[in-house]
C-alpha cells in the first residue's frame, strides 16, 4: 500500500464512429491496460457509436507508465477482432493534482494538453477544476483502423495510508 500514490478512475463515456468488423455493425468492447492491470468494459451490441458510460480504476505507482486503450469486436465463432487502439499518459493530470487548488472556481481550466504526433488526442484536451476536484476529459483517436475515437474522463482518489502524490 505504501508504494501506491492513488486510484486513477477512467469514466469511458463512448465510442464514436467505430469501425465495422461484422456484416453491418460490430459489438465493440475495451480493454484498459496499465502496467500489470488489465480491465475490460462490458460489450455493447450491433453498435458503431457505442454508450458504455462505464468507470473503469487502476491503482498508480508509477505515474510515468502510459495507460493503453484496446477495442475489440466480440466474435463468437472466431477470436475476437481488433478494432484500434490508443494510448495516453497521465503525467499532466498528475502534475494539475498536486498543485492542491482548493478553493478554485469550478469550471477553471489548470492545463491543457495538445494533440500530437506523440499522443493519440484527437482534440485539446483539458485539466479543469470542477465540483471541488480535478478532471481531465479527452478524446482519442483510435490508431491501426480506419476509422473511430473514444471519450473519456480521469478522477483520482487518494488512499489513506498510500504515499500518495
Amino acid at each position: 500500500m505504501e508504494h501506491l500514490m492513488g486510484l486513477l478512475r477512467i469514466h469511458i463515456h463512448r465510442g464514436v464512429n467505430l469501425a465495422i468488423r461484422d456484416v453491418k455493425s460490430s459489438d465493440p468492447y475495451i480493454i484498459v491496460k496499465f502496467g500489470k492491470q488489465k480491465l475490460k468494459t462490458r460489450v455493447i451490441r450491433k453498435n458503431t457509436n457505442p454508450e458504455w458510460n462505464e468507470d473503469l480504476t487502476l491503482t498508480v505507482a508509477d505515474h510515468n507508465l502510459p495507460v493503453q486503450l484496446f477495442v475489440y469486436d466480440k466474435d463468437r465463432l472466431s477470436f475476437d477482432d481488433k478494432m484500434g487502439d490508443a494510448e495516453f499518459e497521465i503525467g499532466p493530470f498528475v502534475e494539475a493534482l498536486r498543485m492542491r487548488l482548493d478553493g478554485l472556481p469550478s469550471g477553471t481550466i489548470i492545463t491543457r494538453v495538445l494533440p500530437t504526433r506523440q499522443n493519440c488526442l484527437a482534440d485539446e484536451s483539458r485539466v479543469v477544476w470542477a465540483d471541488g476536484k480535478v478532471v481531465q476529459e479527452m478524446v482519442l483517436r483510435l490508431r491501426n483502423v480506419e476509422s473511430g475515437e473514444i471519450e473519456l474522463r480521469l478522477e483520482w482518489t487518494d488512499i489513506p495510508g498510500s504515499r500518495g502524490l
